[in-house]
């Protein structure tokens, strides 16, 4: 593994950026990945080594929209149920098979998910009054599958569940991107435990990369709470657009 300081200092901004847009959205850990793996770590423990930073810029920043009295705490238990079921197994999937898989489906579905989001909102997200469903049906199949993903790769689970948050529960923007940091803090516990028993996690980078995603996180969690919602979900578009870029050049 290199260490020299230039590569190290790109794994610090990659994990502010990553942070800062997952907080917001979500596909930071495509360009996490390509930082760990720059550091020549081999694709199997880079996928393990970025699920500390998963979970500690997680939950920084559901504890951040917790504060601001944005995270539906009823909403929690019922949403998580699926997905961490669909994580657990996905994870489990990872650590033995190849990680592109699921690529072209992802792209496929971030970016219809995020050209809806910027061109027909209603059908992905939610208005700030209108009351959540609850969460049964079609919702519980689609997070498990939402979770099946977040624990097979982790990039780009977030427009996933934003789409069945604000799509099928019927949650705004902000409102979702909260519960969607609770599911993934859980698929952060969920996958780095997985990856710790079978090895495949680098402390030194892993350590390195949580701090640096901590801190884009919490500028994330201020973002999102002052802009204006259109504008939003534009950023998310072009965050979309770069990730799939990402995943067909890689």
């Amino acid at each position: 593994m290199s260490t020299e300081p230039w590569i190290l200092a790109v794994l610090v901004l990659a994990g502010l950026i990553a942070g800062f847009v997952n907080t917001m959205a979500g596909g930071g850990s495509l360009l996490t990945l390509p930082a760990l793996m720059l550091l020549g770590l081999p694709a199997d423990i880079a996928n393990g080594t970025n699920r500390l930073s998963v979970l500690s810029q997680s939950l920084s920043g559901v504890l951040l929209f917790h504060k601001e009295e944005k995270l539906d705490r009823r909403a929690i238990v019922p949403v998580l149920a699926p997905t961490v079921s669909g994580s657990l197994v996905g994870a489990v999937v990872a650590s033995r098979v190849p990680r592109h898989i699921l690529e072209l489906m992802l792209i496929v579905t971030m970016v219809g998910v995020a050209l809806l989001m910027a061109f027909k909102p209603g059908v992905v997200t939610a208005a700030e009054d209108e009351a959540p469903r609850p969460v049964r049906g079609r919702a519980l199949l689609v997070l498990f599958a939402s979770g099946l993903y977040g624990g097979f790769i982790q990039a780009g689970v977030g427009f996933v569940l934003l789409s069945v948050l604000g799509g099928q529960l019927r949650y705004d923007l902000v409102r979702a991107n909260a519960l969607k940091l609770a599911c993934t803090t859980i698929f952060g516990i969920v996958g780095l435990t997985v990856f710790i028993i079978a090895g495949q996690v680098a402390w030194i980078p892993a350590t390195l990369l949580a701090v640096s995603t901590v801190a884009g996180s919490q500028l994330g969690v201020r973002f999102t709470l002052r802009i204006d919602p259109r504008l939003l979900h534009r950023i998310i578009l072009v965050c979309v657009v770069l990730c799939a870029a990402a995943v067909l050049i890689r």
